[in-house]
C-alpha cells in the first residue's frame, strides 16, 4: 500500500521554498518516495527512504512530515508482509 504525505515547512531555511504546505509525497509499498515541490518552479524527485528525504529537507526540525492517509494503513502493510504477498 501506498501513503501520502505533505512537508509543513515551519521555517524557510533555504529562502527558496517558503513556509506552510511546500510539497507532497507518497511512499510507495517498496519503500521508495516520491516528493512533488509546489513552489512556483516545481520538481519531482525519487528517494529511496523516507529517512533520506528527512534527513535531505527536514532541516533540522523545521520542516515536518505529515501524514494525509490514517495509521491503520501500515497495519495493513504489515499484514501483507505476514502474509507474504
Amino acid at each position: 500500500m501506498m501513503r501520502r504525505f505533505h512537508f509543513l515547512r515551519l521555517e524557510d531555511a533555504s529562502g527558496v521554498s517558503g513556509i506552510g504546505r511546500v510539497a507532497e509525497g507518497v511512499i510507495f509499498s517498496n519503500g521508495k518516495v516520491a516528493v512533488e515541490w509546489l513552489s512556483d518552479h516545481a520538481s519531482t524527485a525519487l528517494y529511496d527512504s523516507l529517512s533520506d528525504v528527512e534527513f535531505i529537507h527536514g532541516h533540522q526540525g523545521r520542516t515536518k512530515i505529515v501524514f494525509d492517509d490514517p495509521n491503520d494503513l501500515l497495519s495493513q502493510k504489515e499484514e501483507v508482509k505476514k502474509d507474504g504477498n
